[in-house]
């Protein structure tokens, strides 16, 4: 028997080279990412900024995500994804860089803020469909599942405990500039990591360019459009998202940390440690996931702890108690990162390769389509409702429409009829009659017809 068959499970992906390249990069990036958090929060509110200054803020990042990500979707299927992770991290680099020279300066003021927000939400528009893409290029099929859960394990981990407790230490010792910096210095080993790995081909077959390449990335996004609106798992749970998205981003985003301030009285170190124990639950249900075998009733669990997992938010607007935000906070990251590494693993395992880059994007985009909104309504709403309203909404409405969304779209025929665990063929490909919207989608060809 060879190590690699000895390893857990969840750590089977790490007898790779290149793989364990990528999560060092990844992991360096997240920090950085987590960190920009917390220290951007508190430099508006050291400006004296309101909840709604936050929204402003908030906004622009969401906004440019939502702005970039089907172009990042179409580069990540034409593009060789190692190029477009590089170029991502040495933008978000330059954007750190440039906020800890406005800080240090002492010139720097919200509008600042809220746009470098908006230029690291194009650059996160580019990540997530490119690394989606080239996961699947770099481990077999079966260890995606735990891959997916050593991002989920990472994510959480690091951008929501490690990065937050970072930023709030170097806050402490000087002031958000410090961590601005920092986080600048953790995008450069990003950028050199990624620049030691191996190039791999983009899963596609490229037809020889006959249309001038501006158009022929709208024929490639109707294409993915069209994959979306005939794949009906697809289609049910994006729509599901999109609303859970409006519902609970602005709360957690723009209210929590006037929640923490004037209900328990804390500061930059309590919304960090509030923020850590989402990412530490988050960890833990990614880790029990990526543990475990694919489940067979993979959409229906994953939708029930998406829906289900929001109920814990509805006291984070009534207690004055920190304890208690910790715990229903890191409730709320259990469920929903395990939750997460199913939906990661279910895209890179039913999509076709050569669609999955754009499939990406199109989970971003339609997902987040509202999160701007949320965001900027999240302010006012909380400034005219109260704390507590805003977050009971965001608490008990999501498990009534993930339990409708089960009903009506009937995924539980879905999933029995195609299981996760099955082999699909790595150099499957969708031709271009099937991106221009005259073929169904090569995975779904294959199912049984409705009944």
């Amino acid at each position: 028997m060879t190590q690699v068959t000895r390893l857990p499970r969840a750590l089977r992906p790490f007898e790779s080279g290149q793989y364990r390249l990528l999560i060092l990069a990844l992991a360096s990036s997240l920090l950085s990412a987590g960190a920009w958090i917390v220290a951007a929060v508190w430099q508006v509110v050291e400006l004296g900024g309101s909840p709604v200054d936050l929204s402003f803020v908030a906004v622009g990042s969401s906004l440019g995500l939502v702005l970039a990500v089907l172009f990042g979707g179409v580069a990540a299927d034409r593009i060789p994804q190692r190029r477009i992770l590089f170029t991502v991290e040495v933008v978000r680099g330059a954007g750190f860089a440039v906020a800890a020279a406005l800080a240090f300066g002492g010139i720097i003021e919200v509008w600042h803020i809220a746009v470098i927000a908006f230029v690291l939400g194009v650059a996160d528009g580019f990540f997530y469909p490119a690394y989606s893409a080239w996961l699947p290029a770099i481990l077999p099929g079966e260890q995606l599942l735990a891959a997916n859960g050593v991002e989920g394990v990472l994510r959480p981990s690091v951008m929501n405990a490690a990065g937050p407790a970072l930023a709030s230490a170097l806050i402490a010792v000087h002031s958000p500039a410090l961590a601005f910096a920092v986080v600048a210095g953790l995008q450069l080993i990003a950028a050199g990591v990624l620049r030691m790995m191996r190039l791999t081909a983009v899963r596609r077959d490229l037809d020889e360019a006959t249309v001038h390449p501006f158009r022929q990335t709208f024929i490639d996004l109707r294409g993915g459009f069209v994959y979306l609106l005939q794949t009906k798992w697809l289609l049910a749970t994006l729509v599901f998202a999109i609303v859970l998205v409006f519902l609970i981003m602005g709360p957690i985003e723009v209210l929590l940390p006037f929640a923490v301030k004037d209900q328990t009285g804390g500061g930059a170190g309590a919304f960090a440690l509030a923020l850590a124990a989402f990412g530490v639950g988050g960890a833990v249900g990614s880790l029990a996931v990526a543990s475990i075998k694919v489940p067979r009733r993979y959409l229906t669990l994953m939708i029930l702890a998406w829906g289900f997992g929001c109920v814990p938010l509805a006291i984070l607007g009534a207690t004055s108690l920190l304890w208690v935000m910790i715990v229903a906070l890191f409730l709320v990251g259990f469920l929903f990162s395990a939750a997460q590494v199913l939906w990661g693993t279910l895209l890179q395992r039913r999509v076709p390769p050569a669609m999955l880059g754009r499939v990406s994007s199109l989970d971003f985009f339609v997902s987040l389509a509202l999160m701007p909104v949320s965001m900027a309504v999240a302010g006012p709403v909380g400034e005219a409702i109260g704390l507590m309203p805003a977050f009971l909404i965001a608490g008990l409405v999501p498990p009534v429409l993930a339990l409708a969304t089960l009903a009506l779209a009937r995924l539980g025929k879905d999933e029995l009829a195609h299981p996760l665990d099955a082999e699909m063929d790595p150099t499957t490909v969708t031709g271009a009659e099937a991106a221009a919207g005259f073929e169904a989608p090569v995975d779904e060809a294959a199912s049984p017809p409705e009944r």
